[in-house]
């Protein structure tokens, strides 16, 4: 086993965008806020999931789906040794589906049905199995999806099932009044600009959260524009402009006031619509920055790339109206280059810790100073109860997510949390089967 060092941390001012830390053995740290693939089927209405997997993977299946109270939309196929060996591989999920089938006493209009990396090693033929019960039950639409973090470096998981969960959609006339948000495990807050736009326009939103019935989630494919702001969605945009015809525009989150106007710039260009005025919200989200800091001080301030996919765009923000942001949690800058080189030359001292690196595991044991951290891989590493508790932005966006985020720094310095029991929890907002 690799012998344990110092945790890995280092100046920003040495670090390379493209990947501060060498891979090696990882650490998962006990921190389970994020959804997974699990909790992403889970989002279309009456589908019904099944995995097919080792009972190692299965365990963190079934959990999660006992975790969201919807162990009901969920059944599983255990995969042996005795499968990968005796040409029964394919025979075996179609039977095994069908029977899960005919079990649970009903036809769900979807199942997506998720294969585990063992059968990608033995070359499954999914195309065939997936036209094979297709054949069998041709009221039901079999989505192919993968539980294969193996493959991460080619696809990431959970950009993966993002695009495969809307290949159930089929083409449906335009309508012009129909938009759709893809891409997000949460709706949009509502106070947002993004929202308002939208509605202001009189547009029906669409998005996966906010859809009740298979309908709804149906509907989606009339929609005239795919609006998405997560860089986990860049594949489910691709693959629904290239079946559906719909096309595509990316406004990332950011947290940078100017990259907000363009963006609102580019989405009214889109859809024909003129730009409203949002000095409002602006002088809003300068507001609660300022409010934050007179409250915060000096406080060092931590941020993990879990909680915010631009983390290094926040900490600049956050900088530049004089918070200390001394940690940010995070392997590589992505598509927060511009950000990652304004802190390297204007804050060169701030650290950068990798998130997984297996020398981190005693990291939340030998912290040094009071720290408000913005995450909970944050919180955790530097054993914090003065954190901000969401994930991949929590629905926020734009000046209102400023705003917000603002916010809850300043009522996390002032109001402290247990860490401990929040942050066991397998899915941020679900309940937990863990002891406490």
């Amino acid at each position: 086993m690799q012998q344990l060092e110092k945790p890995p941390v280092c100046r920003i001012a040495d670090a390379d965008p493209n990947g501060a830390f060498a891979s090696g053995l990882e650490y998962n740290p006990p921190v389970r806020g994020m959804w997974n693939i699990v909790h992403m089927g889970m989002l279309v209405p009456e589908a019904h999931q099944v995995y097919a997997c080792a009972q190692g993977c299965l365990r963190g299946v079934i959990l999660t789906a006992a975790e969201t109270g919807q162990l009901d939309r969920l059944s599983w196929i255990s995969l042996t040794e005795e499968d990968m060996f005796n040409g029964t591989l394919e025979t075996s999920l179609v039977e095994g589906v069908s029977e899960i089938i005919e079990k649970i006493g009903f036809h769900p209009p979807m199942i997506p049905l998720f294969l585990s990396c063992m059968h990608l090693f033995a070359g499954c033929d999914f195309d065939g199995v997936l036209a094979d019960l297709s054949e069998r039950y041709p009221d039901i639409t079999f989505v192919d999806c993968y539980m294969t973090p193996t493959m991460r470096t080619t696809i990431t998981p959970v950009a993966q099932c993002s695009r495969q969960l809307y290949m159930g959609l089929k083409p449906l006339p335009q309508n012009p009044q129909s938009v759709n948000i893809i891409g997000c495990d949460r709706a949009t807050d509502e106070n947002s600009e993004l929202i308002r736009i939208l509605r202001g326009a009189g547009l029906t939103l669409r998005d996966l959260p906010l859809c009740k019935t298979y309908d709804d989630y149906l509907q989606m494919a009339e929609s005239r524009l795919n609006i998405a702001y997560l860089p986990t969605a860049h594949a489910a945009l691709d693959a629904l402009e290239e079946k559906l015809g719909i096309p595509q525009i990316y406004l990332p989150a950011r947290f940078d006031f100017d990259g907000l106007r363009e963006n609102y710039r580019m989405l009214c260009e889109t859809l024909g619509i003129p730009l409203p005025d949002l000095s409002d919200a602006e002088q809003a989200a300068d507001a609660a920055l300022r409010a934050a800091k007179q409250v915060i001080g000096d406080m060092a301030v931590a941020i993990d790339y879990t909680a915010v996919t631009r983390p290094f765009e926040l900490a600049k923000l956050l900088c530049t109206y004089g918070f200390r942001v001394k940690h940010i949690i995070a392997d590589a800058a992505g598509e927060d280059g511009e950000a990652f080189a304004w802190l390297q030359q204007h804050q060169p001292e701030l650290q950068l810790w990798s998130p997984t690196n297996v020398n981190m595991l005693h990291q939340h044991e030998q912290v040094k100073e009071p720290v408000l951290a913005v995450g909970q891989k944050a919180a955790y590493y530097f054993a914090t109860d003065r954190f901000v508790n969401f994930v991949v932005n929590g629905g926020y966006y734009g000046f209102a997510g400023i705003r917000a985020i603002a916010e809850l720094m300043q009522d996390a310095y002032q109001n402290s949390k247990d860490r401990k029991p929040l942050l066991r929890h397998k899915g941020y907002g679900c309940d937990s089967c863990l002891l406490a």
